[in-house]
């Protein structure tokens, strides 16, 4: 019997009922898009991200450009991101006419090194061709990064800070979420990610109420919003007076009623995950280069559960003939990549992150995994003599 690398249907079926229900009441009042239910949700995820505001959109990708845009960063800003992370990261800085500079990541964590960061931001500033202007760290595999040394470097240089947290939400570091200091934490919900729905969609959550009415206009199309108006009243519908250049992404009210259905299951759901991956740590004890290593003090929600070997390619198809998938993130780092090739890395370059590529091997992961089939994976990869 094959395995499921992520097993969205064991969720299902815990909450189908409640789904269907959810569901159904969108079909019957149909506001589909940007109905009561995205308000709703967009106030519960805030509570549990421990924000005092959230903005839902259409994916993770555009929730990383909103604040971007918010913030007018633009041509001459340097926005410094690690690579060894999903496209997306990256490429939203380009979109506004920015640089990406890559940095360099920890070779326990794999996330953002903040010594490296702030050697990076000191040569660009040093260059003097660019102004550093936002890091954007990822809480890669669903664990925070390191964001108390974050935050100190961004507030010595100036800085914005952003968590991509698409695959992270729910992550703390003692006890807090990454919006403790990041000045905006973006989320994804596409179907694979620990929080996700039926389809795509993202979300910012942050501390600052002129921010969100600023993202809240860029995210219709660039809609007149309170702070435009400054006293006129405009009697129409506020999509009809365009105040700025913006974009189309909105969350659909049918995701944003699923999404409520998980959140309601989602703390628990993030212990069942922590279960899961002590019983590998304990499992592959001594039989792969390493298993993860959690920063301390921090909580991951556990989106993948990576391992390193050796010989990654060799046990990947071993683990294919035993009928347990694998995936390999990342198996090219962003600045080896033809459209990001040309843009700048931090001194000393990205030698963790070339030698990660290598060597990374993601197993089975979800919170519905069972002790036997769990225990099936392990013996599979301790069989593997290559």
């Amino acid at each position: 019997m094959s395995i499921a690398f992520i097993d969205l249907a064991a969720q299902q079926r815990r909450i189908r009922d409640r789904l269907d229900a959810a569901i159904a009441k969108v079909l019957d009042h149909g506001g589909y898009v940007m109905g009561p239910e995205v308000r709703a949700f967009e106030a519960q995820l805030a509570a549990f991200g421990q924000a005092p505001l959230a903005l839902s959109c259409a994916n993770g990708t555009d929730a990383i450009a909103l604040p971007l845009m918010a913030w007018g960063i633009g041509e001459g800003d340097a926005v410094f991101c690690p690579s060894f992370t999903f496209t997306a990261t990256p490429e939203v800085v380009p979109w506004v006419g920015a640089t990406p500079v890559f940095v360099d990541v920890l070779p326990d964590t794999f996330n953002l090194d903040p010594a490296k960061l702030e050697a990076a931001i000191k040569a660009v500033k040093a260059e003097g061709k660019l102004k550093p202007a936002v890091v954007i760290a990822v809480d890669l595999f669903g664990q925070p990064a390191d964001y108390p040394a974050l935050r100190a470097i961004c507030d010595r240089h100036g800085l914005k800070l952003v968590s991509d947290s698409a695959q992270g939400f729910g992550c703390t570091l003692d006890g807090h979420h990454p919006i403790h200091w990041a000045d905006v934490a973006t989320t994804s919900f596409f179907p694979a990610k620990p929080l996700g729905c039926y389809g795509d969609g993202g979300a910012v959550l942050l501390n600052d109420q002129a921010l969100w009415d600023l993202m809240d206009s860029l995210r219709v199309h660039g809609k007149a919003v309170a702070q435009d108006l400054n006293g006129p009243v405009f009697e129409h519908d506020a999509k009809y007076l365009n105040a700025r250049i913006g974009m189309n992404s909105r969350l659909d009210s049918i995701q944003a009623a699923i999404l409520i259905e998980k959140l309601a299951i989602f703390a628990d759901e993030i212990e069942m995950r922590q279960v899961v991956a002590d019983r590998y740590a304990e499992g592959l004890k001594g039989s792969v280069l390493s298993t993860p290593t959690v920063i301390a003090g921090g909580q991951s929600v556990w989106a993948q559960y990576v391992i390193q070997h050796q010989n990654r390619d060799g046990l990947a198809a071993h683990l294919k003939t035993q009928g347990v998938p694998t995936a390999v993130y990342y198996p090219v780092p962003m600045h080896a990549q033809e459209p990001y090739a040309h843009f700048p890395r931090g001194a000393g370059g990205l030698p963790v992150t070339e030698a990660l590529a290598e060597t990374v091997l993601a197993l089975p992961m979800h919170p519905y995994m069972d002790e036997a089939t769990q225990a099936r994976i392990i013996e599979a990869v301790k069989g593997f003599n290559g």
